[in-house]
């Protein structure tokens, strides 16, 4: 079969490997219909996540047909249409047995293209399927499920839920790529007061704008004074980390309130400085996270009863064999407009 290949810092291919094979009677094969790029794939690829190895299959997002699953496989079987979830599960360790998924102890948490082959390929091989998959219901479509194996849960629990988004609250979100516009998405839930959306990029802010951000801080704003005008000078309640990098993470420290809860979202390849002697005196509360798809049945539900559309994220639709070409709008979102990317079988 064909897949992405990582190989060293800078350098994929889209190559031949081998077809992936049940190696334990709670796999699944998985026919990989829709699958997307992650805003992670690219850290990988930049060296900033050291275990992904050389030969690694990239890619953790992916909706599909089960095309066989072993002996020990219950919940699904040859021919169901599946979310492959970007955490695996093995149901059965002290962590998942609290929802904390992303924290298995027995061989699951975030493997997909990171520590075992991924979803960028023509098949996946996905362990514990049982309860590292979902099936979905016809009215949901490809596109719309494939937005809940990451971003969508991602940005809600570590985001919106860590953050303890209110009604009322003013909700400063930094980044607006695809998983801070999730962010703005799922903190409306909560009726906050005010969204405000910080990025540089003019076409990011666009579509902050659309889904529904009020307050749009950009390039040559002082995000600092816009947010102390809004908020008369307090500061927001929540900020909501969703870039990865010690500029974004100090402003955010910058924009909120005492008493205020900073929730780290991005994926960080660099030491951040964490200011105590400014930070130990305002009472903040600060959380990072990976995601653990607890969320995802409920916000499954919601796209099902069409209380939530995942499909506004995606700009650009490639085939599947059109993986090079999709990574490279996808790596330039300021020449692209990119949000989120869907590579499809049938496309």
């Amino acid at each position: 079969m064909k897949a992405m290949t990582y190989h060293e810092p800078g350098r994929r291919t889209w190559e031949e490997v081998p077809d992936p094979q049940l190696t334990s009677p709670t796999d699944a094969i998985v026919r990989v219909d829709a699958v997307t790029i992650c805003g992670t794939d690219l850290h990988i690829l930049k060296g900033d996540v050291p275990a992904v190895e050389p030969g690694r299959v990239l890619g953790h997002e992916a909706v599909g047909t089960v095309v066989a699953a072993g002996s020990a496989v219950t919940g699904v079987e040859q021919g169901d249409r599946v979310l492959v979830s970007c955490i695996t599960a093995c149901g059965r360790c002290r962590y998942c047995r609290t929802g904390m998924y992303g924290q298995c102890l027995g061989g699951g948490g975030w493997i997909l293209g990171h520590r075992i082959d991924g979803t960028q390929a023509e098949y996946v091989r996905v362990p514990y399927a049982d309860t590292s998959t979902h099936l979905l219901p016809e009215a949901v479509t490809d596109e719309a499920a494939l937005m809940l194996a990451d971003i969508l849960p991602t940005s809600y629990e570590v985001g919106v839920l860590n953050g303890r988004v209110r009604p009322g609250d003013t909700v400063v979100v930094v980044g607006a790529g695809p998983i801070g516009l999730a962010a703005i998405t799922t903190a409306r839930l909560f009726t906050p007061g005010h969204i405000i959306a910080v990025d540089p990029a003019a076409t990011r802010l666009e579509a902050a704008k659309r889904l529904g951000a009020d307050l749009l801080v950009g390039s040559g704003d002082d995000p600092e004074a816009a947010v102390a005008e809004l908020t008369g000078g307090l500061g927001a309640d929540v900020a909501i980390e969703a870039v990865g990098i010690p500029e974004t993470f100090e402003l955010c420290t910058r924009l909120v309130r005492p008493g205020a809860h900073l929730a780290n979202v991005g994926v960080h390849g660099a030491p951040v400085t964490l200011h105590l002697e400014d930070l130990w005196i305002r009472n903040l509360t600060i959380t990072t996270g990976l995601v653990d798809t607890y969320s995802t049945p409920a916000l499954l539900d919601m796209v099902a009863a069409g209380r939530l559309d995942p499909t506004v994220f995606v700009t650009h639709r490639y085939a599947l064999h059109d993986m090079e070409a999709a990574y490279q709008t996808f790596s330039d979102p300021a020449g692209s407009g990119a949000l989120k990317v869907v590579l499809s079988r049938d496309a």
